[in-house]
This record gives structure tokens, C-alpha cells and sequence, in this order.
């Protein structure tokens, strides 16, 4: 793989040597479209659909700002669902820390909100690089496997914090992953005891939250929650069961408060 460039690469990286070693290439193009997520959209939907117009399946990513991504154009993703469009869209410096400095206009707070727009777009709000990874590598096989219709909208930060670690059991992590939630930190102790939830760059203040509750008696466990998308359809299809099939089934990515738990439970 490379970066497209007319003349091939003319020097040699500093990373030369390295497995993921940068790198520039005459095979390829390029494509001018300005400052425009509509023209990038477009795009992303003649290579989303390649693999149905010319029987060449490819991956397209189009990285976005979160904020003027699904908010500029909603209609155009629909558009892509609706062609059934496959790839990843990346909602960038999505989160806290997102260009603070240029005011609220650039802080994303609601790009989660439009993707329930569109019934086959999955979104997910991961916190470490871990939760990334197995998110990317099941797109690839529902995507390009198995020839699911569906793509992807992700949102990525630019917060600087640790990333630890997938947590054990690792098999049921990831499955927590994909369905929305799971444990990601078990409270310690004995005392009244809170749930907290966090996603993206807001899960390591709610470790810190942990931290403080414990010093008042108060145990805290605390969730990453990688898609409320994902939870809200899974309760959405239970009550659909329920109403319609008499089936009395729970939605899978719910812990009862009196302690009942979910098999994939952690």
C-alpha cells in the first residue's frame, strides 16, 4: 500500500525498515474535490458500491470532521444506505478536546444521534485502540465476507491517554464490543454501589470518577459503552418480539439492577 504520488518516492522515511514503513507510489490518483463533504461523499458511495456496478469489491474510509459529517450530509448517507453502500466512516477529533479553541461549532455532540438515521448504518463510539481493532476487523467480515449491507460510521479522538490492554475474558470483551456495552473495570470493595458509563474520550473520566467515588465509600463499576446505537435497535427488536411474535426475550445488552446477568456478561 501507498500514497499516491506522480513522481514515486524520491527518499527514504525514517521509519524505513519498519512493518508499517511510509511509503509513495505511481499507482493510484488523486481526487480534487475541494472542501466539500458532499464531493467526498460521492465518493465514498462510487467506491462503496463498485463491488455491485463493476464487480470489484474495495474498502473506502472517508475521514470527516464528526461534527460537519452526518450533520452537512444526512441526506447523502442515506443515500448511501440506500444503495447499499459498504465502508467505514470515520467521524475525526470526535469528542472532548475535539478544536476547542474555535468554540462549540467544532465540539461533537450530537454525529450519534444522526447515524440512528439510517437503519443499516452500525456506529460505534470506541475508547481504546483495542475496541478500534476488533470493530474494524468485524466490518471487514460482515462487509467483505459474508456481503452484509451495511457500512460503518466510527468516530475517532484526538485526546492523549493511555491505552491499556484488552481486558480478560477477551472472547466475551469482544462481543461486548460489537453489541454496545461490556465491563470494562469491576469496582472493588464493599458499600452502596453506582454503575458508570462512558464512551470515547469521556470512559477514562469516568475511571477517574471511580477513583474519587471510592474515597467517599461508594463503589463504582464502570462500562464502556462502544454503541448506544446498538443497544437502542437491540431493545427496539425485543419489543418488537414481544408485541408481535409473544416472545418474552430481554434485549442481550441489558443487566438487570437487581443483578441478573447477560450470558456475554463479563
Amino acid at each position: 500500500m501507498g500514497v499516491y504520488s506522480p513522481q514515486g518516492q524520491l527518499y527514504i522515511p525514517v521509519d524505513a525498515g519498519t512493518l508499517t514503513a511510509y511509503r509513495e507510489s505511481k499507482e493510484g490518483q488523486i481526487l480534487e474535490e475541494g472542501i466539500t463533504e458532499a464531493g467526498a461523499m460521492a465518493d465514498f458511495i462510487a467506491a462503496g458500491t463498485a463491488y455491485a456496478h463493476w464487480g470489484i469489491p474495495t474498502i473506502p474510509f472517508l475521514i470527516t470532521y464528526s461534527m460537519f459529517g452526518l450533520q452537512r450530509i444526512g441526506d447523502l448517507v442515506w443515500a448511501a444506505a440506500d444503495q447499499r453502500t459498504r465502508g467505514f466512516l470515520l467521524g475525526a477529533t470526535a469528542g472532548r478536546t475535539t478544536l476547542a479553541g474555535e468554540g462549540l461549532q467544532h465540539q461533537d455532540g450530537q454525529s450519534h444521534v444522526y447515524a440512528l438515521a439510517a437503519p443499516n448504518l452500525l456506529a460505534y463510539d470506541p475508547a481504546f485502540a483495542y475496541e478500534f481493532a476488533v470493530i474494524l476487523e468485524d466490518g471487514l467480515r460482515r462487509m467483505y465476507a459474508r456481503g452484509e449491507d451495511v457500512f460503518y460510521y466510527i468516530t475517532i479522538e484526538n485526546e492523549n491517554y493511555a491505552h491499556p490492554p484488552m481486558p480478560e475474558p477477551r472472547e466475551k470483551v469482544k462481543e461486548g464490543i460489537l453489541k454496545g456495552l461490556y465491563l470494562f473495570r469491576k469496582g472493588e470493595g464493599k458499600g452502596p454501589r453506582v454503575q458508570l458509563f462512558g464512551s470515547g474520550p469521556m470512559l477514562p473520566q469516568a475511571l477517574k470518577a471511580q477513583e474519587l467515588l471510592a474515597g467517599f465509600g461508594v463503589v463504582a463499576d464502570v462500562w464502556s459503552a462502544t454503541s448506544y446505537k446498538a443497544l437502542y435497535l437491540d431493545a427496539v427488536e425485543a419489543e418488537r418480539e414481544r408485541r408481535l411474535l409473544g416472545k418474552a426475550r430481554k434485549p442481550t445488552c441489558r443487566r438487570s439492577w437487581r443483578g441478573t446477568r447477560a450470558p456475554w456478561w463479563p
